[in-house]
């Protein structure tokens, strides 16, 4: 199952928003600059901000796409105090019910 994730570095006041199948793996990707032009190669003190499991990949990736185009702090921190934001956008992104 997948993992809609949000970073956060203090080093740079910046989220990062992703999602993927191992998500342990991924975060010690991205502070180990694993892939050498992402964005997160800009710190190497990411933390979990967010994340929400056991999703299928293509739900996962939709929801990750929305975050994104949200660019919000807010938004993100929304997100950790009202479940039912994620709630909505399951519903909404899940196969079949596109708004």
């Amino acid at each position: 199952m997948a993992v809609v994730y949000i970073l956060y570095s203090r080093k740079i006041d910046k989220f990062y928003v992703g999602s993927c199948l191992d998500f342990e793996k991924r975060l010690n990707e991205h502070n180990s600059h694993f892939f050498k032009r992402a964005y997160t190669t800009r710190a190497s003190d990411w933390v979990i901000f967010y994340k929400y499991e056991n999703l299928e990949l293509e739900l996962a990736r939709k929801i990750e796409f929305h975050i994104k185009t949200m660019k919000s702090k807010v938004y993100n921190e929304n997100l950790l105090k009202y479940d039912e934001i994620m709630n909505k956008l399951i519903d909404k992104y899940s196969a079949g019910s596109y708004r």
